[in-house]
C-alpha cells in the first residue's frame, strides 16, 4: 500500500509539473525564463481552490515581499485572460476602505471568476468576469489588510495614503520580476470607492518613476479607471446630502437644517452640524446606503444584521467619519454575500491552495481592517488628477447611480470642479437595447453613468461592468445607439 501511495504521488507531481510548463509555454518559451523564475511561478500555481468550477485559464497568488527589513509583504490574486492571455493587456484592481481587501470585494464579489455563494459548491462561475478583457491582478494593500502582513508593529501606525501608494509601486516592481512575461504589456488601474485615492496616487507614483528609472523598472503604463470615487471632500459630502434630499431619503427640514448648520470646507462640525448629520445617518440604519434600492441582510429570526467597523472609504478629521452610522458595510444584491466570503476565506483548505496565511494571524480574515490608524490623505485628488490627464494618462471614472455613500452627484460636481472642456456632454449608452446610462466625455477625460448600479457597479451591472471595462481598454466611446 505505501509503495502505490508513492507511485501515486510522483505520477500525481509529473502531471501538476508538466501541466505548469505548458502553462508557462503559452506566454513566454522556457528557455527565456529562468530557473529561478519558473520555481516562483510554479510556487504560486493555483492547481485548484474547495469548491471551485472548472476552468481553463491559469490563476497564481501568493506573497511579493515589499520591505525586507521590516518583513512586509503584499498578498495577490492574479488570473490569466480566458482567451489569449499573451495578447491581452494586465489590468490592476484595487478596493478601497482605506483598509478593505480587493480580493474579498474585487475578486470574489464583484469582477473575479470566482464568486462567493451559499452552499455548495462555495465558489460559482462569473460569466462576466474581466479577465475576459484583461490578465487580472488582484492586491490587498497595505499591510495588515486580508493576508497582507508585516513582522514590524509600528508599520501598522504609519499606514496612510503615501505609505500604501510606495508599497504597492514597489510590489508592482517585484511582481513583474516574478513574471516578467507580462512586463511589456499595456498596464491599466482600476478600483473603486476610497480607490478614488489609492488609484491615481499610485499612477502618479509610475507615471514619475518612469521619467528616470532604468529600463528594467519601467511600466508600460496606459491609464486608470475609477468608480464611484472618493475624490474631493467637499463635493463628495455636500453631492450626498442633495443626493438624499432627491432621492427622497431625507426630509425638506433635515435638508435644510444640515445646509444651514454644516460647512463642508471645514474639518471639524460645530455641534449642530453634527446633531444634524446624526438625523441624516440614522436613516441608513434601515435602507442600504450603498445601494439605495437593494435588501438588508436579514437571518431566519428576522433581525436585519448591521455590521459596524473601522471606518471604511472616509478619514475620521472628516466630517461624517465621525458619525457612528457612517461606519457601515457595503452590500451587494445578495445582501449577506460578505458573510459567505468571510467564511470561504477563513478555511485552512482554502488558504492553504491560495499559500495565503503562511505567517500564521492571530486573527481572522476580514474584508477591512484598522483604517483608524491612517495617517495621511489630501482634500482633494483633483490635482492629481489634472496633472494626470494634462500628462496623457488615458482616465475614465465612472458612477452607479442608486449608489448614496458616493452618488452620482458627489462625481459630477467634483467633475465640475476639475474645470476639463466639454467636448461632447450628457449622451446615453446602450447595452443592447436598454439605455446603460450617460457619458460625459471632457477633454482628456471619460465620465460614465451605470444606471440601476449600487456602489459596487461589477456587483450590481455584471454585464455593463464588462462592456464598461472592455471600451476603456480599447480606448473606444460606448455606443450610443441601441444594437
Amino acid at each position: 500500500m505505501a509503495v502505490s501511495r508513492f507511485l501515486y504521488n510522483c505520477i500525481y507531481l509529473f502531471v501538476v509539473l508538466t501541466l505548469a510548463g505548458v502553462a508557462f509555454s503559452r506566454h513566454q518559451p522556457a528557455d527565456e525564463l529562468s530557473y529561478e523564475v519558473r520555481a516562483e511561478q510554479e510556487a504560486d500555481w493555483i492547481i485548484k481552490l474547495p469548491g471551485q468550477p472548472q476552468v481553463s485559464f491559469k490563476q497564481y497568488s501568493g506573497y511579493v515581499t515589499v520591505n525586507e527589513s521590516h518583513g512586509r509583504a503584499l498578498f495577490y490574486w492574479f488570473f490569466e485572460a480566458t482567451h489569449s492571455p499573451e495578447k491581452k493587456p494586465l489590468l490592476l484592481w484595487l478596493n478601497g476602505g482605506p483598509g478593505c481587501s480587493s480580493i474579498g470585494y474585487g475578486e470574489a464579489e464583484e469582477l473575479g471568476p470566482f464568486l462567493s455563494q451559499k452552499g455548495k459548491p462555495e465558489l460559482k462561475f462569473n460569466n462576466h468576469a474581466w479577465n475576459q478583457a484583461a490578465n487580472l491582478l488582484f492586491l490587498e494593500a497595505p499591510v495588515g489588510v486580508g493576508f497582507s502582513y508585516t513582522n514590524t508593529s509600528s508599520d501598522i501606525e504609519d499606514l496612510g495614503d503615501t505609505f500604501t501608494a510606495k508599497d504597492s509601486y514597489t510590489f508592482l516592481v517585484n511582481w513583474f520580476k516574478r513574471f516578467p512575461q507580462f512586463k511589456s504589456r499595456e498596464f491599466y488601474i482600476s478600483g473603486e470607492s476610497y480607490a478614488g485615492h489609492y488609484v491615481p496616487q499610485l499612477s502618479e507614483v509610475i507615471f514619475d518613476k518612469n521619467m528616470y528609472v532604468p529600463k528594467k523598472e519601467y511600466i508600460n503604463f496606459k491609464g486608470f479607471m475609477i468608480g464611484n470615487a472618493l475624490m474631493d471632500y467637499e463635493t463628495d459630502q455636500k453631492g450626498m446630502i442633495d443626493y438624499a434630499w432627491d432621492h427622497a431619503v431625507i426630509s425638506d427640514h433635515l435638508y435644510d437644517e444640515i445646509k444651514l448648520e454644516c460647512n463642508f470646507t471645514f474639518k471639524n462640525p460645530t455641534d449642530a452640524c453634527g446633531i444634524a448629520l446624526r438625523k441624516y445617518l440614522d436613516v441608513y440604519k434601515i435602507i442600504d446606503m450603498y445601494s439605495l434600492y437593494a435588501p438588508t441582510c436579514f437571518h431566519n429570526n428576522a433581525t436585519s444584521i448591521n455590521k459596524q467597523f473601522p471606518v471604511i472609504q472616509g478619514i475620521a478629521r472628516h466630517l461624517f467619519s465621525k458619525q457612528d452610522g457612517w461606519h457601515q458595510k457595503p452590500a451587494g444584491y445578495d445582501p449577506c454575500l460578505s458573510e459567505y466570503t468571510e467564511v470561504y476565506l477563513n478555511r485552512p483548505d482554502v488558504q492553504k491552495a491560495l499559500h495565503a496565511n503562511v505567517t500564521k494571524m492571530s486573527y481572522p480574515w476580514t474584508h477591512c481592517r484598522h483604517s483608524e490608524f491612517w495617517k495621511d490623505a489630501p482634500d482633494s485628488m483633483l490635482p492629481v488628477i489634472r496633472k494626470l490627464v494634462n500628462g496623457g494618462v488615458r482616465v475614465w471614472v465612472f458612477s452607479g447611480d442608486t449608489d448614496a455613500r458616493i452618488p452620482v452627484t458627489s462625481t459630477r460636481l467634483s467633475l465640475k470642479k476639475l474645470g476639463l472642456k466639454i467636448v461632447e456632454d450628457w449622451t446615453p449608452w446602450y447595452s443592447n437595447h436598454e439605455v446603460g446610462g450617460w457619458t460625459i466625455e471632457y477633454e482628456g477625460l471619460m465620465f460614465v453613468t451605470v444606471r440601476g448600479s449600487g456602489h459596487q457597479v461589477p456587483t450590481f451591472k455584471p454585464k455593463q461592468a464588462l462592456q464598461l471595462v472592455k471600451h476603456f481598454l480599447a480606448d473606444k466611446k460606448l455606443p450610443t445607439t441601441s444594437f
